[in-house]
């Protein structure tokens, strides 16, 4: 059973300060087990991208064993200003000792279905064969209609319970074409990270986390890790429950 916690910060300096010290202990625990240990994170799109070029900026870790993945990522060329890759591109690499090299990408020439099975392809590399990849912190957002990746209310991607990563070829969201990590990859994560900040969260925040609706980010429910939300004091204004940190 997944371990929830909500965090509420000051401030997105305090929260983006906090992500990173979290990010940073447990990469630095996973490669403390040393051999071939790499660190494996998921990413997603958005202003967290500044956020954590920011704060993980500040902090000490091996950065070359760090790898970083896309939790979904839209078919677009890489000089796509909608391309997740590029917004971490061009904002990590300045600030962070790390190379594209430690990047993995799609494939944006292929069609959606075939970039998913490519992508796949891709990921398995870096886990045991056979074994469900397990990854170490994955970094979400939460939509106004409370989709996570590229997983929206009522689409049956949500149902999907075998594809680690799956084509979407008509996402509510523009671009149509994307592709997602699923309920599997999610669920068999050691740690998911929600960021949401800003007033405009307000509302579905309460949905999923004071109601309990079953919204797709309210399924991400890791069976052997722990789920944290970190909320600014904005996003958090209908919980008022939660006390600032």
């Amino acid at each position: 059973m997944a371990t929830k916690l909500i965090s509420v910060y000051e401030n997105t300096q305090k929260l983006g300060a906090e992500l990173a010290k979290n990010l940073s202990e447990l990469a630095n625990d996973v490669l403390a087990e040393g051999g071939n240990a790499v660190f494996k994170i998921g990413l997603s799109g958005g202003s967290v991208v500044s956020l954590l070029s920011e704060y993980l900026a500040k902090v000490e870790t091996d950065w070359s064993k760090w790898r970083f993945f896309f939790c979904d990522e839209r078919l677009v060329d890489f000089n796509d200003p909608e391309s997740t890759y590029a917004q971490y591109r061009d904002k990590f690499i300045s600030n962070l000792p790390i190379s594209e090299d430690q990047f993995i990408k799609i494939n944006p020439q292929l069609s959606v279905d075939e970039a998913a099975k490519d992508y796949i392809q891709k990921i398995s590399v870096y886990f045991a064969p056979y074994d469900l990849p397990r990854f170490d912190a994955l970094i979400l957002g939460v939509g106004p209609d409370g989709h996570t990746c590229s997983l929206f209310p009522g689409h049956k991607l949500c149902e999907e319970t075998s594809v680690w990563v799956a084509p979407i070829s008509d996402s509510p969201k523009p671009p149509p074409n994307r592709i997602t990590f699923t309920f599997p990859i999610l669920n068999n994560a050691r740690y998911c990270a929600f960021i949401a900040t800003g007033s405009s969260k307000a509302d579905i925040l309460k949905r999923i986390l004071k109601d309990g609706e079953p919204l797709p980010a309210n399924c991400v429910q890791p069976i052997n890790g722990s789920v944290q939300w970190l909320l600014d004091e904005a996003a958090a204004k209908l919980l008022q429950e939660e006390t600032s940190l």
